[in-house]
């Protein structure tokens, strides 16, 4: 007999239930449970999702509940947190959300949980370094979204500029999930070429690069300034990340994950291609990048480190 699959959700803001309602979509867990801080708020969401059933792929039991419902989940996805505020950085988040999610955490733990954490709010490296201290689960087991989502803003761009489709293009935005990303762009490829060679043979700008790069860079702060929050691209990426691990894939995805001396630098949660299965993160796949890189990700490195060191560990 197949084992339910149960997914917890904590958090029903926007980025939340865009996760939820994606779920709902592609159909392929058995039970969705939604904790919020505001109960009546999940209660009616729950109902809300409920009420889209006859017209899903498939019945989910869907339902709002507390914490001890994380017992028996397979994973665990954070979304709580504070909404980043058109102006403020994500790093500019960190001690109202370290506290947050130290609380969540610890709540999530009680039950006897020992499935896998997914962390979604920011800065979600940090957020996700404290939800494993907290948590004390193996830290191949609590995954940041990362730069999940930069990637595939990046992809999307360059799909648009090159007018290839983006599941051919494979490069990735690695560091930060912020201001300190990168793009080893000598690892970027369109099908099997080189994406530099491509540009050569096309007669492109490689400038234009710098641009899309720092199109994806502040594609957030944007979107911010628009409409207040973004919320359906990462509900999206939430939604690959977890089905990633629940069908143990074994696929890649650049995520938020610990760095136990790849890449030379060790005891934080960074971006990074990743390899993932249903234990959570298998393998962090080590590109041999070039100096100008190699910089670029210890400065981002440096900066987490920075932070967790100066401003979140006093709070753990």
């Amino acid at each position: 007999m197949k084992e339910k699959r149960k997914v917890v959700l904590v958090g029903t803001g926007f980025v939340g239930m865009s996760f939820a309602y994606s779920m709902l979509i592609s159909g392929d867990i058995d039970d969705l449970v939604l904790i919020d801080i505001n109960q009546e708020k999940a209660i009616g969401e729950a109902m809300d999702l409920q009420h889209g059933m006859p017209y899903a792929k498939r019945k989910i039991n869907i339902k709002a509940g507390n914490y001890d419902e994380c017992k028996d989940a397979d994973i665990v996805v954070i979304t709580a947190g504070a909404t980043q505020k058109p102006g403020e950085t994500r790093l500019d988040l960190t001690i109202t959300d370290t506290k947050i999610v130290k609380g969540v955490t610890t709540e999530i733990m009680k039950s006897g949980f020992n499935g896998i954490i997914v962390v979604a709010c920011n800065p979600v490296d940090i957020m996700t370094y404290v939800a494993q201290k907290v948590s004390g689960l193996p830290k191949n087991k609590v995954i940041g979204s990362g730069t999940l989502l930069d990637t595939a803003r990046l992809r999307y761009m360059l799909s648009e500029y090159l007018n290839i489709s983006s599941s051919n293009i494979h490069a990735y935005i690695m560091g930060e999930h912020g201001d300190t990303s990168f793009v080893p762009w000598d690892h970027a490829y369109i099908g099997s070429k080189k994406l530099l060679d491509v540009i050569e043979k096309k007669q492109l700008n490689v400038k234009d690069l710098d641009k899309i790069y720092t199109d994806v860079q502040q594609a957030g702060y944007e979107i911010v300034n628009r409409k207040k929050s973004t919320y359906y691209g990462i509900g999206l990426s939430l939604n690959r990340l977890v089905h990633a691990i629940l069908n143990d894939e074994h696929v890649i995805l650049t995520v938020s994950t610990y760095q136990n001396g790849e890449y030379g630098y060790s005891g934080i949660y960074n971006g990074v291609p990743a390899l993932i299965s249903k234990n959570g993160i298998e393998e962090v796949l080590e590109l041999d990048l070039n100096d100008n890189d190699k910089q670029k990700f210890l400065h981002s490195c440096q900066t987490l480190e920075d932070i967790i060191i100066n401003t979140v560990n006093p709070l753990l």
